[in-house]
């Protein structure tokens, strides 16, 4: 009988123990937001009056004024002196229609980390590589 009454006791100890040390909780992340209306990605955002002359480019800094942008000028060397997270703008002599932006990396000034091509008076996302 004492073997009996250790049998369960033993049988309820592990098994209280046993479910709570090897017992899973799932979390789930919750789902992503989706963003509605035009992304920063597909528009300019650049008033055309401030794009550079065709043959120039000009360094753009999200977040600053247009009028306090640096004004245009030659593109030898601009990557250089290009801030962390901007954009470098250059409008082809041969098509004025479209606008190509070189995007410098968030945390290293002067790395292009993406080409994208824009319509010039609509700010509309041609293409990108």
């Amino acid at each position: 009988m004492r073997s009996a009454r250790n049998l369960c006791f033993a049988v309820a100890f592990f098994a209280a123990t046993g479910c709570s040390s090897f017992s899973t909780t799932q979390q789930y992340e919750p789902a992503p937001a989706v963003r509605r209306g035009p992304s920063t990605a597909a528009t300019l955002g650049i008033p055309p009056g401030h794009l550079p002359p065709p043959g120039q480019c000009r360094i753009w800094v999200s977040g600053k004024a247009p009028g306090q942008q640096q004004p245009p000028r030659g593109c030898a060397r601009v990557e250089r002196s290009a801030p962390a997270g901007s954009w470098i703008l250059y409008r082809p002599s041969e098509d004025r229609k479209v606008v190509h932006v070189r995007v410098i990396d968030e945390r290293r000034p002067g790395v292009v980390v993406h080409w994208r091509v824009y319509d010039a008076r609509r700010g509309t996302l041609i293409s990108h590589r």
